[in-house]
């Protein structure tokens, strides 16, 4: 028969088993809740960067396609300045539409 201090102590050390195991969670939750808080600093700071330069990026593009557009326009204009309007030959075709 196994003696009451031998339990005693058997329990005992499963306890201490235990504590430890309890520890060990306790001090692997703690690291992974900092690494998370770390990891989503970095991840907001480097998606805080990309959106800048994009934003940059976009900006510079925007303001390319608006000053190739005034040229487009302004050329369009200056070529339309030098047609002359044929207004009795366009008088004569709308006679003859509408006839």
């Amino acid at each position: 028969m196994v003696s009451t201090n031998t339990l005693d102590h058997l329990l005992e050390i499963e306890a201490n088993a235990a504590a430890l195991v309890n520890d060990a969670q306790s001090e692997a939750d703690r690291r992974i809740r900092e690494n998370d808080e770390k990891n989503r600093v970095l991840f907001d700071e480097k998606i805080k960067s990309e959106i800048q330069k994009n934003q940059s990026l976009l900006n510079s593009e925007i303001e390319k396609i608006k000053n190739d557009y005034n040229k487009t326009l302004d050329d369009y204009r200056r070529e339309l300045s030098f047609v002359k309007a044929d207004e009795e030959g366009f008088r004569r075709l709308l006679n003859n539409f509408l006839s």
